[in-house]
């Protein structure tokens, strides 16, 4: 049964089990993504009879140009636990089940393309566009508002620079041009901090009204970005910190795993 689960035929060799239980594990995690470039497994057991009774000394993944939720683009992602405790019995029938929850370390890679991409989903979209606020309106003639064409250029020191279009309707486009700082809140939600709106190239007679549009948008991705919201069945991501790296946005901190998720993301 063994040879025919992971295509070994040597059960007997001292790393059996760890080779089982990479294939499995690595089957089960890519399945978690719309997308994946690659994704590695490494399952770490000695001696491998200790997988009889569930235990394994550690588990890492690693992995590369995944797709969560068929619009979220990631750079790399990664995550390391200690020792944990699984189920046998579901290894054999090919699937990754824990005994109990666990935590890993995990680092998120986002690229700025990925980032500028995520602008343009459905998810994100629908939260920038028709709205009716009464702040936003008053700017409007009482037509809804859309911010569209935002576009997304990462800083040194945590900051980012961020273009948009405000769509006020009757063709009344409004440009907004700022400089942002992005932090972290509760270890869940990223926060945009301290604009510093750029004035120099918007028309003269649109500049308070940019000015002011342009406040209302930080308000509006400041209250957007909830891991809460893009978390796999089972899994929530907690962040410690973040930082800009040239055109990439890392984030670190640990993964509550409660149970492995069952189906794509």
């Amino acid at each position: 049964m063994l040879g025919g689960l992971t295509g070994f035929t040597d059960p007997k060799g001292t790393d059996w089990g760890e080779r089982m239980l990479n294939t499995v594990a690595s089957q089960t995690i890519r399945h978690l993504f719309t997308k994946s470039e690659s994704v590695e497994v490494l399952v770490r057991c000695y001696p491998s009879s200790k997988l009889l009774q569930g235990s394994i000394d550690s588990f890492k993944m690693s992995g590369s140009g995944l797709v969560i939720r068929r619009d979220f683009g990631v750079e790399e992602m990664s995550f390391e636990t200690d020792a944990v405790a699984i189920d046998f019995a579901s290894v054999l029938s090919g699937k990754l089940t824990l005994k109990q929850p666990t935590q890993a370390v995990a680092q998120v890679v986002l690229s700025e393309t990925n980032i500028n991409r995520s602008f343009q989903s459905e998810l994100v979209k629908k939260r920038l566009i028709n709205l009716t606020q009464p702040t936003l309106i008053a700017f409007s003639d009482n037509h809804p508002v859309s911010f569209t064409e935002v576009t997304v250029k990462l800083l040194p020191n945590n900051r980012l620079q961020l273009s948009a279009q405000a769509d006020l309707g009757n063709e009344k486009l409004i440009p907004l041009n700022m400089i942002l700082s992005i932090g972290i809140e509760k270890r869940r939600r990223v926060s945009f901090k301290n604009p510093e709106i750029q004035l120099e190239q918007i028309p003269e007679a649109q500049r308070e009204i940019s000015q002011s549009l342009s406040l209302a948008l930080v308000e509006i991705l400041d209250n957007m970005v909830d891991l809460d919201r893009f978390d796999l069945d089972g899994v929530k991501l907690r962040l410690n910190r973040l930082e800009t790296q040239g055109e990439r946005l890392v984030f670190s901190g640990y993964a509550e795993i409660e149970r492995i998720p069952k189906t794509v993301s």
